[in-house]
Formats: structure tokens, C-alpha cells, sequence
């Protein structure tokens, strides 16, 4: 017999209640809270078992793009979109989800483009601007969660591409478009629908200032594939990182230089950052930085400024700001260098994200530089991780990075064991 069970849920912050109140007493929000009504069975048949040996062995079925960087994101050796997946393409404003989900639609057969922040008329100039034009792709301006599924279940497509999440939504769901309480419906929904169908499903998400994605951290576990496209705007590179793969590594990463006609893939990514290496001047190093099975030569700046206040001022772009107070703190420590008198700021030139503990030397070598004034030696690369100790460690994928600093005719590190070499070969 059917049991009900009634609870109370923000809409803002998803908390659950046992009571109705006009506050919430979590996320502070007033009028959030409403009431919901869960029904559960007692007579639930148990779940068939299978064992290991019993189990399917039949190959996921994958979809090619034609996108040769996008496909070697989703899966690295065994490229392309598993169907019946679903993948989540987040990214700051204008740095480009809409465009490449475009040209990857336009590379796959039997897909539909649902569009719920455009107009079909502003997605016929886009087009017309990536020369897709006369590609057979079927579009639709729809919000409604709903109408997007029933049309899915009449076409069966192979591939089905929503932008974005936050703007769609269910009129049997309590909350506006983009609360808490939609995105994770309507992403459940997507989700058992696609398992069910074996529809691949690619979803635009949109960022917060902090630059993860909006809305609740389920989101994230509900999707198969979670993927981040970054650049920056000045040199038009693109980056997409894979953070969660079901069906595949997360090590890749795929580039692009975003041109009037869309992306365009990068024949030799190595040596296109070696053109953004500036001229020799002190607070520059250079560094070999892993992506995947991928090297490439990056440009670290620093700069040192003598502190105005009491607690001094920590910036960086392209490096994490808690890896680099660590880098100081053992400076200080380790060196005797007075970095908490100056304002330190770091850049990666070219708007990289770099998570390689590997490149701790060149960023420990470009602040020793930025405070001693004193030049790096010309196209030397330095790589290695630095420890709490002080020592440096061998950077992993020693060889790859090693290969790829000859093949750009740089000289690769020296040989040293700890941050109080690197600081008396640089004076």
C-alpha cells in the first residue's frame, strides 16, 4: 500500500524542512520554502541480480564529431560521444559553448539544436557567420522541457544539444527558471531519458564569478561528462578541459583559435605558445606544462611591488593563488627572502590554466627574478615540483617535456635539488 510522506524544500538553496517557514534558515532567503508530497510503496518487488560473468560484452557505441579536438576530450584513444550519455559544457560568458556546440551539431547526423537563450533568426546569422548555412541541422527556439523531450521521443535523434540548462524549464516543477530546485529536476529527467532512449544529450551550463557551474553540486553528478572551455580573449586560444569522464580519461584537452568563422583546430599547439614567449627581462621563465599526454612551452610573469599595507596583495591569473602562497611561504622560509613585504603577482601568458605541480620551479624562478632583478639565461626551461622542505622534485613525464623543449630548440632545466640552487644559479 501507497504511504505518503509530506516535506518542506527552499527553492533557492534546496534545503530540505521538516516544517514551513517563512525564512529560510539556511541559504536566508524569504517566501522560499513550499511543500511537497512524496508517495513511496511498500510492496517494491526486489531488483534482479547479474553476476560479473553474465554482464553484456558489447563495445559503447560512439558518435564522431569530425571535431577531432573535441572528440579526443570525450575519449581519448577511443574518441567520440557515447550514446546515451550526457555531457555538460560549461564556460564564462562569451567564450564560445554556443559556437563549437554549433559546428559540433552540424558534424553529427540526425541531431536536433535546441535553443532556449536564442532566437532562430540570431541562430541563422551565427551560422551564417560559421558558413553552416546549407548543413541540414534541424533547430528549434524551445524552453519548455517537456516539448524539447516529446520532440526527442518522436524524431529519435542520435544526438540532442540543449543551451542552456539554466533557461529551460518544467511547469510541473516548483521554482523559476534556473533555481535550485529545476536544474536538478529537469537534469534528472534529461538524464533517465537518454538511458532510456540511448539519445546522447550535450547541455550548455552556465558559471558563477567564481567560475563553477550554477546551480546545485548534483548537477555535476548527474551528467556522465563534465567539460570547461576557457581562453582568453586577447590571443582567441580556446581550451576544453575535461573534470569528469564516465566513459573515458580526464587528462585531455582539446585546442582551438577562436577566429570570425569559428574554431579552428591548431596544428602545432607547442609551437603556437612558443610565439607568445616576450623578450628576456627579469620576473620571466619558462616552463614545460603537461595537459593529458600533451606538452606545451609556457610563458610564467611576476611581478614584485613593495607593499603599501600591512598584509600584502596576492594576484594570479592562470596559476592557483593557495599553490602560490605555499611557493612563498617556503621562499621565505627556505631562502630568506622577504616576500611578505611585497605585493606579488603572477600571469600565464596566453590565458592557460595551468594544474601542473610541475611547473613549482619556473614560478619559484620567475618571483626570485621579479625581486633580484636579475635575467633568466635565454631559452632555459625550468620544471620540477617544489616541496615544503624546499627540495624539487622531477616534474612527471620527464621525457615528454624533455622531447618537446628539444624539439622547440630550448635548453631543459638544471640540475638541481632544491630552491637554494635554483636561487644561487639565477644571481
Amino acid at each position: 500500500m501507497a504511504k505518503s510522506k509530506s516535506s518542506f524544500v527552499c527553492l533557492s538553496c534546496n534545503q530540505l524542512l521538516t516544517t514551513w517557514a517563512g525564512k529560510c534558515p539556511s541559504c536566508g532567503e524569504w517566501n522560499s520554502i513550499v511543500e511537497q508530497t512524496q508517495t513511496a510503496s511498500s510492496d517494491s518487488l526486489p531488483t534482479e541480480l547479474f553476476r560479473v560473468t553474465d554482464l553484456p560484452k558489447s563495445h559503447s557505441q560512439r558518435l564522431l564529431t569530425g571535431i577531432e579536438e573535441f572528440d579526443r576530450v570525450l575519449g581519448g584513444d577511443d574518441p567520440g560521444i557515447v550514446a546515451g550519455s550526457v555531457i555538460l559544457v560549461a564556460g564564462s560568458p562569451g567564450v564560445g559553448k554556443s559556437t563549437l556546440l554549433l559546428q559540433v551539431a552540424s558534424q553529427v547526423k540526425a541531431t536536433i539544436y535546441f535553443s532556449a537563450e536564442e532566437s532562430l533568426e540570431q541562430i541563422r546569422l551565427r551560422l551564417n557567420r560559421l558558413n553552416l548555412e546549407r548543413n541540414d541541422l534541424r533547430l528549434a527556439s524551445e524552453r519548455d522541457l517537456s516539448r524539447i523531450l516529446a520532440t526527442a521521443e518522436r524524431e529519435k535523434p542520435s544526438l540532442v544539444v540543449i543551451d542552456s540548462v539554466q533557461t529551460i524549464y518544467d511547469e510541473t516543477v516548483a521554482g523559476t527558471p534556473g533555481s535550485v530546485v529545476q536544474v536538478k529536476e529537469l537534469c534528472w529527467r534529461i538524464a533517465q531519458f537518454a538511458k532510456n532512449t540511448n539519445t546522447a544529450f550535450i547541455i550548455v551550463g552556465h558559471v558563477t564569478k567564481e567560475g563553477l557551474i550554477a546551480g546545485p553540486k548534483v548537477l555535476e553528478h548527474l551528467v556522465d561528462v563534465v567539460l570547461y572551455l576557457e581562453g582568453d580573449r586577447q590571443t582567441g586560444l580556446r581550451l576544453l578541459r575535461g573534470e569528469k569522464n564516465r566513459y573515458g580519461a580526464t587528462d585531455e584537452v582539446g585546442i582551438w583559435r577562436l577566429t570570425s568563422s569559428g574554431f579552428e583546430t591548431v596544428d602545432d599547439p607547442g609551437k603556437l605558445f612558443a610565439t607568445l614567449v616576450g623578450q628576456d627581462v627579469p620576473g620571466r621563465s619558462l616552463t614545460i606544462a603537461m595537459e593529458g599526454s600533451r606538452a606545451f612551452l609556457v610563458e610564467i610573469q611576476a611581478l614584485a611591488t613593495k607593499t603599501s599595507f600591512g598584509f600584502p596583495k596576492r594576484a594570479t591569473q592562470g596559476i592557483d593563488l593557495n599553490r602560490l602562497n605555499l611557493l612563498l611561504a617556503v621562499m621565505e622560509n627556505r631562502l630568506s627572502l622577504p616576500t611578505s613585504q611585497y605585493d606579488i603577482y603572477i600571469n600565464v601568458v596566453g590565458g592557460f590554466q595551468l594544474k601542473d605541480p610541475g611547473v613549482d620551479v619556473a614560478v619559484v624562478g620567475a618571483v626570485i627574478s621579479a625581486l633580484g632583478k636579475k635575467i633568466i639565461p635565454e631559452r632555459l626551461v625550468l620544471n620540477g615540483e617544489v616541496g615544503l622542505l624546499g627540495e624539487v622534485r622531477p616534474a612527471g613525464n620527464q621525457q615528454t617535456r624533455e622531447k618537446e623543449a628539444k624539439r622547440l630548440k630550448y635548453s631543459f632545466g638544471l640540475e638541481i635539488n632544491s630552491i637554494s640552487q635554483l636561487a644561487s644559479k639565477l644571481a
